[in-house]
């Protein structure tokens, strides 16, 4: 169910001793690395074959219990809205043709789902800042539509269970043995009883200053300490960027409050045309109706590069 207006509800989802989690996604930003496609098309509409990436994020939440979801958006992105929304056109022609098998595609999802718009494009901390109505008292998971998962248990149910454990706020991360990771948020970490705490948090590295090689990604789950901390760390933060969440994760690891979680299964990076154009190979691979046509093609082009 897609909700534009109206009261946050109590809503449901994910809960552990009456904790109920809810789910954030941040898909408010121009996706500038798409143009000229991105000009009238989300990019978080952009298929992997027959799915926007967007529906894959909403789907890992509610795998994970999620039940009320909130989409930052801005005034260009109203066909995220479209997407969630009935088709009722669809809807009759499709029941008078007696095609069951695409009334089922076109099913909304059963999940509350709510638009907020970013007003200016002034930094995740700001596009968080503006979620606090709608959270009230839940701890939440937060998801960038430039990682999607196509593979392997729901993560945000990992995160969910990490939290559960340790009370923590959560941040997913990934070992990249080698290759650039200077556009990525890298973590320095130590471990204690079990539990792998993170110490800092440095956003894109230059080459040869990593703290480690460890690299978030696109998801968290918060707790209401993160609006302290983003209130907090505002004035710090230089007039000459946008105001981001890192400071606030570093202000609350220096109190022993932030965990990472290495990610079970593959997350695919759909935020640059390269990662795109992969992941769309990857995705179909991963559908059994696709993957023998598309191997075929792929021997087939290996062949034909490999003569020049």
């Amino acid at each position: 169910m897609a909700v534009r207006g109206g009261h946050w509800g109590a809503g449901g989802g994910a809960s552990k001793g009456g904790e109920t989690m809810k789910g954030v996604i941040l898909a408010a930003g121009y996706g500038t690395r798409f143009l000229p496609g991105s000009k009238t098309i989300p990019k978080e509409m952009f298929p992997l074959i027959d799915t926007p990436a967007i529906d894959l994020i909403v789907k890992e939440m509610t795998d994970a219990g999620i039940r009320d979801i909130l989409i930052v958006t801005s005034r260009r992105k109203k066909p995220l809205e479209d997407y969630f929304d009935r088709e009722v056109e669809l809807e009759y022609t499709f029941t008078d043709e007696g095609v069951e098998e695409k009334l089922k595609l076109i099913e909304p999802m059963d999940v509350n789902l709510f638009f907020l718009r970013q007003k200016r494009m002034a930094g995740t901390g700001d596009a968080l800042l503006l979620v606090e109505a709608f959270v009230a008292d839940s701890p939440f998971v937060v998801a960038y539509p430039d990682d999607v998962q196509i593979q392997g248990p729901s993560l945000s149910a990992q995160m969910i269970e990490l939290h559960h454990r340790t009370g923590c706020i959560v941040l997913a991360g990934e070992e990249v043995p080698q290759g650039d990771i200077s556009r990525f948020g890298v973590m320095a970490t130590t471990r204690r009883n079990g539990v792998e705490y993170v110490t800092a948090m440095v956003e894109k590295p230059k080459t040869g200053t990593e703290p480690s090689r460890l690299v978030g990604l696109g998801r968290y789950l918060y707790t209401q300490d993160l609006f302290g901390a983003l209130r907090e760390t505002y004035p710090r933060h230089p007039i000459s960027r946008e105001f981001t969440q890192t400071d606030a994760i570093n202000y609350l690891a220096a109190q022993n409050k932030v965990v990472v979680h290495r990610i079970a299964g593959q997350l695919l990076d759909v935020g640059t045309p390269q990662g795109y154009l992969r992941a769309f190979i990857e995705y179909g691979l991963s559908r059994s109706e696709f993957r023998d046509d598309l191997l075929k093609f792929m021997r087939h082009v290996l062949t034909r590069e490999g003569g020049k």
